[in-house]
């Protein structure tokens, strides 16, 4: 029992120790995790409004955001295919920029 009894309490004064020397670490608040969470929301609303654009689910548009700018990159038939998923993404709230980074077959045409 003593060795048991010697073990805990060495366990116990290695995490006040942390708790006392490492205060910050503890916190569990993290710089932008909100920022981060947002991107993550309006990513994946902007994602599923595209495939939910029956028009727009041949193609593979890739949805990035950054700091509330979404990023659509891809290869997509035409001009009017592009407007269409610029206007798709346009109806999400919470996007501050949209950048098109879109390609048509054939042409490289953004």
């Amino acid at each position: 029992m003593g060795q048991l009894d010697c073990t805990r309490r060495f366990f116990v004064f290695f995490l006040v120790t942390q708790i006392a020397f490492f205060p910050g670490c503890a916190t569990g608040k993290y710089e932008g995790s909100r920022e981060q969470y947002d991107d993550i929301v309006i990513t994946t609303k902007v994602h599923e409004a595209i495939i939910d654009e029956p028009s727009l689910r041949p193609f593979e548009i890739n949805v990035r955001t950054v700091k509330g700018v979404v990023e659509l990159s891809g290869t997509v038939n035409s001009r009017d295919d592009i407007d269409k998923a610029l206007a798709v993404a346009r109806g999400i709230g919470g996007i501050r920029f949209i950048k098109n980074d879109m390609r048509t077959l054939g042409t490289g045409d953004y």
